[in-house]
Order: C-alpha cells, then sequence, then structure tokens
C-alpha cells in the first residue's frame, strides 16, 4: 500500500466556517451527519467532490486539515470507485487546520481559488 496523504481538504460555507472558528470544531454537515461521519477529499479527490457537490456555488471556504492532528477519529474507507477517502468519526477541530482560503466552484464545476480575507 501506498503512503497515506498528510493533508486533506474540507469544503464548507464561510457562515459554516465562522460558526466552527467560535465553536472550536466543525460538528458536520446534514450529509456527514447522515453517513455518520465528516467527508474530506485528498488533493487528487477534491477537483471531483468540488464539481460533483459544490457545482455554482459560492460564499465557500477550503479548508487544509492536518490529519495527524485528528488522531483516531481519522480512518481512511473507500468511496467512489473503491478509492480511500478520509473520514473523520468525531467534529473536525480548528486547531487541525493548517490554511483556509476562499472557494467559488463554478457551474462547470471549475474551483476559483483566492486569499481569504
Amino acid at each position: 500500500m501506498t503512503d497515506l496523504p498528510t493533508v486533506a481538504f474540507k469544503i464548507l460555507s464561510r457562515a459554516d466556517w465562522r460558526m466552527t472558528l467560535a465553536e472550536g470544531a466543525y460538528p458536520g454537515s446534514p450529509v456527514d451527519h447522515a453517513d455518520g461521519y465528516i467527508h474530506l477529499s485528498a488533493a487528487d479527490q477534491l477537483a471531483v467532490t468540488a464539481a460533483k457537490h459544490y457545482a455554482g456555488q459560492s460564499d465557500l471556504v477550503l479548508v487544509e486539515v492536518d490529519l495527524a492532528a485528528l488522531g483516531d477519529t481519522l480512518i481512511w474507507e473507500p468511496s467512489r470507485g473503491g478509492a480511500l477517502f478520509p473520514h473523520i468519526y468525531g467534529p473536525l477541530p480548528v486547531a487541525a487546520k493548517r490554511s483556509v482560503r476562499a472557494l467559488s466552484v463554478t457551474a462547470d464545476g471549475d474551483m476559483i481559488l483566492s486569499e481569504f480575507p
């Protein structure tokens, strides 16, 4: 098995990120709650995730997550096409954030990143 990445990404609305900063952790979206874990994407999975789930949306942020900071709450599990995806079984702590950038996803699914104010 190849080495797994040390970082992954979570796409959130700006409102959810503001709430996360105030609370100290992100509890997950309704989809996360329905599935029983918080979905993350590795770098090579991010473009497909953005296009599939966020096309046409703006006012988003892209949070780069230090996976080592998640400890035992992180589990890599098969998802789309059997690829391993990082899942968090618990909240995503703000302390695990490496960086945050503003994100918009075009209707065609292209990601547009910019500095987060």
